[in-house]
């Protein structure tokens, strides 16, 4: 099958702050003809994550940079459409980091077949993928997370802010989250329970609201912002309280060094846990993951939302709506 136009996006310029439309160019080129062992596949879904924005920049970081005049890359959920390799066949479902284009060719070592589910296909790029995982591991492995624990979270309405709040009500645990909008705080105390909810772009003082809303203090933060909410939860940190580095978007696009919390004496007072992770160093917990998250979904104890942009011309619009915050749950872009 011979694909004469496949869209992609590059990378068109490094971008200085706050990224915008400039930095991409939307590429059509064709998609050449099979070999013996390969695979042709047509992605249905992919994923935009704030993560991306640091592989923008020229520098040593733990996955290489993004090349500029070269398709980005990021999650994608596809279907084999041509195969030449037994192992595969025509109609099969699979995942990748082939994103930021709408075909691909492999020979099968970058792929990942998706599991019989009756799950939508989708949800392997949220609940069921990166960042179901990524809040799975952020609380259990890092957080080592307890029944009880008084639990703060920043970017709480997020793909896996959102997951973070669900699993630590199920743990039996006091939660409270910060977000940016009065209908996520709503989404997060009518759909999701949280106990207390706070908008910092409303409330006058970031501090005093936290406090407000973690009166016994935090047992764990997980922070996926950084800046202001770190500082605030480091004084609300109680001894031997456990803080998971998942994230630091508050300084994504910032273009000089950021300030440090003023307060980083406390690590020491309180005799404070604070570690940052990166998912793909634990996926040998995969596994667990799938089959404890796959029960609670068959339990209807977890739920999840979706902000999807449809085509591939979309994606840039939606990756950086992720920085204006337009998004609750996953953002995704739909290219079928």
């Amino acid at each position: 099958m011979f694909i004469e136009k496949n869209c992609e996006i590059h990378l068109a310029r490094r971008p200085e702050g706050l990224p915008d439309s400039t930095c991409f160019k939307l590429v059509s080129q064709p998609v050449a003809e099979l070999k013996e062992g390969e695979v042709l596949v047509k992605n249905l879904w992919m994923s935009v994550d704030p993560y991306m924005r640091g592989r923008m920049v020229d520098r040593k970081s733990y996955v290489p940079p993004f090349a500029l005049d070269a398709t980005l890359e990021g999650a994608a959920i596809g279907e084999v459409i041509e195969s030449r390799n037994p192992s595969l066949p025509t109609g099969s479902k699979v995942s990748s980091m082939k994103g930021w284009r709408e075909y691909f060719i492999s020979d099968d070592k970058d792929l990942q077949l998706l599991p019989q589910t009756e799950i939508d296909d989708q949800a392997f790029l949220g609940i069921m993928g990166m960042p179901g995982m990524t809040a799975w591991v952020g609380l259990t492995q890092i957080a080592e997370l307890k029944k009880g624990d008084r639990v703060f979270v920043s970017a709480a309405s997020g793909a896996v802010g959102s997951t973070v709040c669900q699993i630590a009500k199920l743990k039996g645990c006091y939660v409270a989250g910060s977000v940016g909008s009065d209908d996520k705080a709503r989404y997060l105390q009518e759909e999701l329970k949280v106990d207390a909810v706070v908008n910092y772009k409303t409330v006058p003082d970031l501090a005093n609201a936290i406090a407000e809303a973690c009166p016994e203090g935090i047992d764990v933060y997980f922070d996926n912002v950084g800046g202001q909410h770190l500082e605030a939860a480091l004084n609300l940190m109680n001894d031997h309280g456990r803080i998971a580095v998942c994230g630091m978007i508050d300084q994504y696009n910032s273009t000089a060094p950021v300030p440090g919390p003023a307060n980083l004496a406390q690590i020491i007072v309180k005799k404070l846990k604070m570690q940052g992770f990166i998912v793909f160093e634990h996926w040998e917990h995969y596994p667990e993951f799938v089959q404890q998250m796959g029960h609670w979904i068959q339990e209807g104890k977890i739920s999840w939302k979706e902000t999807v942009f449809e085509g591939i011309e979309q994606a840039p619009e939606a990756f950086l709506g992720l920085f204006s915050g337009i998004n609750t749950g996953k953002m995704l872009v739909k290219l079928s």
